[in-house]
């Protein structure tokens, strides 16, 4: 038989892997190495050359893109289709099985799928009907706690309340959520996972004949497999089953979702058999990226270990730029765009990478101003994104009481009792009347509303009216931060657990700076915060290309997985932004940190820059940082420093990260950066100096008294 066709463009590694023996295989295939190359012609040579049947393979992929991919390459390569490959998601997968064995599933043959919007409904409504306090026990959370324990395998009566009372009440919720789903044949996406596994578990039958059919068990991206996932697989596999399994731990960046890179250990453990191949050829960038990469990641000590190497050009060094502020890093990425764009690059070709979602929006405003169209990937541009709207219909509401449609989002947002019933007495009323919605809501809390009704609908009355009599006086920016907080949007993020609530409240938070950084035109009529409204209608409106145009692409590092672009920017590597506070004394959250790092650096095919600010206004704070620890750990050999226009001396990469001197340090022996202490203000950070001798002043951002200008001659400042 020849097998010429499905070898010939294979490198020795992958040609070892898709030539391996059937055994379990653990097949560690570094980025840009040719993993799915791997994978489908180890399905095709199984077909062709090993004789295997298509009905006897099982290939789960995490995305039905590249499932329908791998199936298009699989079929071109062998020339024939392959209808009956079961290849998709994990949950696809399951879904069809339940689907085909629903009675030894327990449930209806018509059972329905359930989205995480339609699960939360179910929960909301869940509390409404057991008169539980929805502000105490947050709908989010409970969803949360529900899906974290079917992604166990748990179910309630596995679960020990531990003396708990919070926890026992989360277990009651979970038992009655159950108990609704199973009177309505209702499944949602968590449960899809659990069911099959169970299905299974206890039909030994059914196992058996799926055991004896999937012999030989294709899986992507095994290191992303969460435990329901890998309990799920290993249940199928038994001790007679192949898998072949291909992922790399230096790219499992989605432990907040549940994913364990603990697997790729356990498999070798619970197959100890399997054969390790290492696919360390990179095919994507330069040597120099891949240098750097190696030795960023290198820092980790929880890893299988292999050296990313290409026989490809050395190519350039990587460029670091250290910017003074947010703006100065947006200006000198633009720059670098518009020389790009005029060489005659596509812009498609360009990708901003960055680690928050709040980052976006001074490089948004950038590329706007520029006229450079853009995308952004796999998200919204930030004055498009949901929270950021509630936000502004808040602002809008305090300025504009007949603005109807702020009205109608916010009314009940956050929950507090006022019903769709409700909102459409008011829409009659204002409509029968020709008047805005507010004087409606008035009128029919009057008149018409019973009284629970009614008090929810002048309780929010009284909220916009408190919140304008509150604001009135204030700052821009003080009336952003001050109207998030009692509007009970922060609140109401900040009980929403895990990564999703903590970026919506992260980008309110940029809200803030964005008020604080706006400047008003002195030629309009208007109040600065009908000016900042209009200015955030209109950005909302423009720039944003459509996904076939030629575009600059943003996107955060973790929507950058799988992807590659010949021109990148990393941008805003400091510590406590990248990596992220809340892992840095983590050493689990920190190894992960450094993970998407190699993934933010592998994404660059021929030329990568890499930026931090000195100091960033983000989330609604002025802050002086560190560079990250990661630009360290990249060797100087592959770095050249990109001095910016500020003349200021700035010692880019010192290890011991000497701070930047000024004329301050000989006159009153204080530096930027440095930490100082105050009598009343307590700890801070110093962000600026001006004047000289006993006019000297300086900037000094408080941890919990916020930035003060102090003069050094009567502030006492206690160095630290």
């Amino acid at each position: 038989m020849d097998v010429t066709p499905i070898l010939e463009s294979l490198n020795d590694a992958q040609r070892q892997a898709v030539t391996a023996p059937a055994e379990p295989t653990l097949v560690i295939a570094g980025a840009g190495s040719g993993k799915t190359r791997v994978l489908v012609h180890r399905a095709a040579w199984l077909i062709d050359v090993e004789g295997v049947s298509p009905q006897g393979l099982l290939a789960v992929t995490f995305t039905n893109k590249a499932a329908a991919e791998m199936r298009g390459r699989i079929e071109a390569l062998l020339g024939m289709p392959v209808s009956h490959l079961w290849i998709g998601t994990f949950h696809g997968l399951a879904h069809r099985l339940l689907r085909r064995h629903w009675r030894e599933a327990k449930l209806p043959q018509n059972f329905q799928i359930i989205d995480s919007d339609d699960q939360l409904r179910l929960i909301k409504r869940l509390l409404k009907n057991l008169e539980i306090d929805d502000s105490r026990w947050v709908p989010k959370e409970i969803q949360w706690f529900i899906n974290a324990q079917k992604d166990e395998g748990l179910r309630p009566q596995h679960l020990d309340d531990e003396r708990d009372s919070n926890r026992r009440q989360m277990i009651s919720l979970y038992a009655a959520y159950e108990e609704i789903c199973e009177r309505g044949g209702l499944v949602d996406f968590a449960e899809l996972l659990l069911r099959a596994h169970e299905l299974w578990r206890d039909n030994a039958d059914l196992l058996a004949h799926y055991r004896r059919r999937f012999q030989h068990l294709l899986v992507d991206e095994f290191q992303d497999t969460n435990a329901i996932q890998y309990a799920w697989l290993r249940l199928l596999a038994g001790d007679e089953g192949v898998p072949f399994v291909v992922g790399d731990d230096d790219q499992s960046i989605y432990r907040w979702r549940g994913a364990r890179v603990e697997h790729i250990h356990q498999f070798q453990r619970d197959f100890p058999s399997a054969k390790v191949i290492k696919l360390e050829q990179n095919y994507r960038s330069t040597a120099t990226i891949l240098n750097a990469a190696n030795a960023v990641i290198a820092n980790n000590a929880e890893r299988m270990g292999k050296n990313l190497w290409t026989d490809g050009a050395k190519g350039e060094a990587i460029k670091l730029y250290a910017a003074y502020n947010e703006r100065d890093e947006s200006d000198f990425v633009i720059g670098r765009l518009r020389d790009w764009i005029e060489q005659g690059n596509l812009r498609a070709d360009a990708a901003v990478l960055y680690r928050s979602n709040a980052q976006s929006r001074v490089l948004e405003e950038g590329l706007i101003n520029a006229a450079i169209p853009y995308r952004v990937y796999g998200g919204l541009r930030f004055f498009e994104r949901a929270e950021i709207k509630d936000a502004l219909a808040y602002l809008r509401l305090i300025s504009h009481r007949d603005d109807d449609a702020s009205f109608e989002r916010i009314v009940n947002r956050p929950t507090r009792g006022i019903g769709a019933r409700t909102v459409e007495i008011m829409r009659g009323y204002a409509r029968a009347n020709s008047c805005p919605m507010w004087r409606a809501a008035g009128a029919v809390a009057s008149d018409e509303l019973a009284g629970r009704a009614a008090n929810a609908v002048l309780a929010f009355m009284n909220l916009i009216e408190r919140m304008t009599t509150e604001t009135a006086r204030l700052d821009l920016q003080d009336q952003v931060d001050h109207v998030i907080h009692a509007s009970g949007l922060v609140d109401m993020f900040r009980n929403d657990k895990g990564e999703r609530g903590e970026t919506k409240l992260e980008n309110l938070m940029e809200l803030v700076s964005a008020a604080k950084s706006f400047a008003p035109d002195p030629a309009e009529e208007m109040s600065p915060l009908d000016e900042f409204l209009s200015h955030a209608a209109l950005e909302a409106g423009e720039g944003q290309a459509e996904a076939w145009e030629d575009c600059v692409q943003l996107m955060t590092m973790h929507s950058a997985k799988g992807l590659e672009f010949p021109l990148v920017f990393l941008c805003g590597l400091e510590d406590g932004l990248f990596p992220h506070q809340r892992s840095i004394a983590d050493p689990n959250g920190l190894e992960e940190e450094r993970r998407l790092c190699y993934v933010g650096i592998t994404r660059a095919k021929q030329t990568l820059y890499v930026t931090y600010a000195e100091q960033r206004r983000l989330y609604g704070m002025d802050s002086f940082s560190q560079p990250s620890r990661f630009i360290s750990e990249i060797p100087d050999e592959y770095v050249e420093e990109i001095r910016p226009r500020v003349q200021v001396s700035r010692p880019l990469r010192s290890k011991t990260r000497t701070s930047i001197k000024t004329a301050a340090d000989a006159e009153m022996g204080v530096r930027l950066g440095q930490r100082v202490r105050h009598g009343k203000f307590g700890d801070g950070v110093i962000l600026n100096y001006e004047g000289q001798g006993a006019h000297a002043r300086v900037e000094v951002n408080f941890e919990t008294a916020g930035t003060k200008w102090l003069v050094l001659s009567y502030a006492n400042l206690d160095l630290m």
